[in-house]
């Protein structure tokens, strides 16, 4: 069990505050039992204010000294994979083992052009990087001479032996980790049945190639990870009311936010409905009902690693309650899963 921290930037919210409000939760998610913090990655908009997903690991970890942290997700086509395999390195030694790398394909977005890594690198450069990244993160000396990267062979160091996490969005990345054996990372925007579905068509895409020399991990079936939105109050209509009245203040500047590079249309959501979605599939409600939701989640996708958004109300104070509450009254009913 963790909790994903977003880093949600809602209105009149100071940025400054809300970073020192999120490793401030990831002390918080240690006392309350939490296994691992993940941590979320957003450029140039208020959905997330957390630019860099490893510096602000790296907080969190020199705070804590026994849960994992890790970033959901570091935008892998926005830098250079070595580089982010360089620093993942760094927090993995330093931290003694506790730090995971999560990435991500991202959008058409504006760190693109702004990065200077362009629109290619995200429509055809995903699978390139990735193993590239995987390279860097064998312990070996790592050199490439592909599309997108090329240069000589050099050391890594410090040296480490990772394999990142990948969050799968479609069928084309989920078959890009399956054909790597890295674990996936499901979002919260889609339910039971459709997490049950990519795990499926993960295992498919897996069959005949655990042995392929660029596999991060071979023949481990890897535990993936799937995110939920969660909030607890003494009963469930009154935390799906609770989020109903304060998530749309978030989501619709937030999602607005993002700004595909190429002018490209950008599909909108119905925000009052997809809260709507959120409350109905995730556990928002008492801590009863958040115990019987992710009981049927693992039974019906046998997901076993939950990680927890537990910032829907835009409330530090709230958020702190609800991770105590999750740490107190939930977290102890799971244990025996």
């Amino acid at each position: 069990m963790g909790v994903f921290l977003i880093a949600a930037g809602f209105p009149g919210a100071d940025p400054g505050d809300v970073l020192r409000h999120t490793v401030e939760l990831v002390e918080a998610a240690e006392r309350a039992g939490f296994d691992d913090a993940w941590i979320a990655e957003h450029h140039f908009m208020t959905y997330g204010v957390c630019p860099s997903a490893a510096t602000l690991a790296a907080v969190a970890l020199g705070r804590t000294s026994r849960i994992t942290v890790g970033t959901a997700v570091s935008v892998l086509p926005a830098q250079h994979p070595v580089a982010l395999a360089e620093q993942a390195a760094v927090l993995h030694h330093a931290s003694g083992g506790r730090f995971r790398l999560g990435v991500g394909r991202g959008g058409p977005w504006l760190e693109l052009e702004v990065f200077g890594t362009g629109l290619d690198r995200y429509e055809r450069g995903f699978p390139e990087a990735l193993d590239l990244l995987c390279q860097a993160l064998s312990g070996k000396p790592v050199s490439a001479d592909g599309d997108f990267f090329r240069f000589r062979e050099v050391p890594v160091a410090p040296p480490a032996r990772m394999s990142p996490v990948v969050a799968c969005t479609s069928d084309g990345t989920a078959r890009h980790a399956a054909r790597r054996g890295l674990p996936m990372l499901l979002g919260m925007h889609v339910g039971d049945e459709e997490k049950a579905d990519m795990v499926a068509r993960y295992d498919e895409a897996r069959e005949g190639v655990a042995g392929r020399s660029h596999v991060c991990e071979e023949d481990v079936r890897p535990a993936h990870i799937a995110a939920a939105v969660c909030h607890v109050a003494d009963s469930t209509p009154r935390a799906v009311r609770e989020l109903k009245e304060t998530l749309p203040r978030w989501l619709e500047p937030g999602l607005a936010g993002y700004v595909p590079v190429d002018g490209r249309p950008r599909p909108r959501r119905d925000v009052p409905a997809y809260v709507d979605l959120l409350c109905r599939i995730h556990p928002v409600g008492s801590p009863e009902h958040c115990v019987e939701k992710m009981r049927a989640t693992v039974a019906r996708t046998g997901l076993r690693h939950l990680v927890l958004m537990v910032e829907g109300t835009g409330s530090p104070a709230r958020t702190l309650e609800t991770v105590a509450r999750l740490g107190a009254e939930v977290l102890p009913a799971l244990r025996s899963l």
